[in-house]
């Protein structure tokens, strides 16, 4: 459907997966994704395949890094086809000929100006980056360069890269004070932030994850339940700092 960079690429995976011996009723070249299909398959190409660029960058794809792109696959309950094609993704994007640049220029084309749909985007390579819990200074500056060629200001990365690393704390800590600390951080706010405050970002962050907005701007509908995961981590992290004696 698309051509370009985006379109060999996918045709690729399609490709892979057939020469690989799947024989059955998903040999159409086709995604199944929703009315919205062009952006749809933007977006699942370019997430598959630079998420293993990334992961190869520092040299060595980690089993976390691996695990982490295993994980999204699950979240979004792909079909057999689909699962084998993201693989096939990932897999072409750890290759040392991988166009990182014609795909990232054709995805921001493609996207436009759906910022929040860029944004997700962006938190998932992000997510991908952070798997082993090291960012590696390769990883920095390529998830910077994209950062900066979709048009998020360096002020505006550091920001989100500090957001992604408090839902992982957040995730991750079950103490009261450690999960406050990752709730403050989640919400990208720090323990001075004052009642108002709180309530604007915690108002914010649901408005740039709400699943239906995101689904309408292009996300694919199989990634549904990690935009909905998002807001439920969202929602508990502002009502820990509500029941924290916090009057928001």
């Amino acid at each position: 459907m698309m051509g370009g960079p985006l379109g060999a690429l996918l045709g690729v995976a399609f490709g892979d997966y057939l020469v690989g011996g799947q024989n059955n009723r998903y040999q159409n070249n086709s995604l199944n994704f929703g009315t919205n299909e062009r952006v749809q398959s933007a977006f699942f190409t370019a997430t598959f395949s630079i998420m293993g660029y990334i992961a190869k960058s520092d040299g060595q794809v980690s089993r976390e890094e691996i695990s982490m792109a295993e994980q999204v696959i699950r979240q979004m309950n792909l079909n057999p086809q689909q699962s084998e094609i993201a693989k096939n993704l990932f897999n072409e994007g750890k290759k040392e000929n991988f166009p990182f640049q014609d795909i990232l220029f054709q995805f921001k084309r493609e996207c436009r100006r759906r910022r929040n749909l860029i944004q997700v985007f962006l938190e998932i390579l992000i997510s991908t980056a952070l798997a082993d819990n090291h960012l590696d200074q390769n990883e920095r500056e390529i998830l910077e360069e994209i950062a900066y060629e979709l048009g998020f200001k360096q002020q505006e990365f550091d920001a989100l890269l500090s957001r992604i690393k408090g839902f992982s704390h957040f995730e991750q800590n079950g103490t009261s004070e450690a999960k406050i600390n990752a709730a403050y951080e989640l919400l990208g706010l720090d323990e001075t932030a004052t009642e108002q405050e709180i309530k604007k970002a915690y108002r914010k962050q649901m408005n740039q994850h709400h699943p239906d907005k995101l689904v309408a701007k292009g996300l694919p509908e199989e990634m549904i339940d990690i935009a909905t995961q998002k807001t439920q981590d969202i929602k508990a992290a502002y009502e820990l700092l509500k029941n924290n004696q916090v009057k928001v």
